[in-house]
């Protein structure tokens, strides 16, 4: 007892303040990290640190001990180029004006994005012109847009319609969309190794549930040889939609919201299309 009431007599209202800052920026940067693949890659760093100074401490290994501190500098270079993606993100975020206005004008540019994407879609859907649009939300796609051919465009129905006409470089490949502008096209996905249960899902449709099995993005596939428009989130797919239903489900999941940075449950509106999709499938199976 009275070792503890020595401990905190020698607490002031400088080494609270201290503490109460370093527990503020790690909750702020766990919170930017949360939901993303920088997760795991930061689950590796503290598990290494953490091993590499219990080594050295407690069985007293200097050599180990000098090694850690020379490459301690490279490290951070190191955690600065991995993390580039949610480290520009967040400045991005400290660097807006935030607040009411701010929440309202990117509401009204979401708005605007679904509108162009669900008018696109039915229209190339009517033309059969496939198409696997990527609306990325809090994880970076940057290494995926890397891979295809840059734009920077504005997005528009036209500019959609366009790209994936099937006499176009671009087409075959993925339109990347981060906010209100076309970040890429042509680009390459991973695809799923999850076995379908529909065979007729082809490339696209794989690509678009593996990218979400990856990351919290939303994949939008319009079928070449159907005209089939469907929704991908968490490596799950909702099939069969018109420009009403699709535009309804991303306007419930691509919203500029804190809530959406943190993916933990599906609403209700899309439990109800995946199971009134799932009911569909299995009555057609059926039949």
């Amino acid at each position: 007892m009275e070792q503890l009431l020595w401990i905190v007599a020698q607490f002031d209202i400088k080494a609270v303040v201290d503490i109460l800052l370093v527990s503020i920026i790690f909750f702020v940067v766990l919170k930017l990290i949360e939901g993303t693949q920088a997760v795991q890659l930061a689950r590796g760093a503290v598990v290494l640190i953490v091993l590499v100074v219990i080594l050295s401490n407690f069985l007293d290994l200097p050599a180990l001990r000098w090694l850690f501190r020379q490459a301690a500098g490279a490290l951070m270079v190191g955690i600065i180029v991995v993390f580039q993606p949610e480290l520009r993100r967040a400045l991005e975020r400290l660097g807006r004006a935030g607040g009411l206005v701010d929440l309202r004008v990117r509401e009204a540019t979401a708005s605007r994005v679904i509108a162009h994407v669900a008018r696109a879609c039915r229209q190339l859907a009517e033309q059969r012109h496939g198409a696997l649009i990527i609306l990325e939300r809090s994880t970076g796609l940057q290494d995926f847009a890397e891979t295809g051919v840059e734009m920077d465009s504005e997005v528009s129905a036209d500019l959609l319609t366009t790209i994936f006409f099937p006499n176009t470089s671009l087409h075959d490949g993925a339109v990347i969309i981060r906010e209100d502008r076309i970040v890429a096209a042509a680009c390459v996905l991973p695809l799923t190794s999850m076995e379908l249960a529909d065979k007729h899902l082809g490339t696209r449709h794989r690509a678009a549930i593996g990218i979400t099995e990856q990351t919290d993005a939303l994949a939008v596939v319009v079928s070449e040889e159907t005209g089939i428009i469907s929704l991908a989130k968490n490596g799950r797919m909702v099939r069969r939609l018109d420009e009403a239903r699709l535009r309804r489900l991303l306007q419930e999941e691509y919203r500029p919201l804190p809530e959406r940075a943190i993916p933990t449950w599906l609403p209700t509106l899309w439990k109800k299309e995946a199971r009134s999709e799932v009911g569909r499938q299995q009555s057609e199976l059926r039949g």
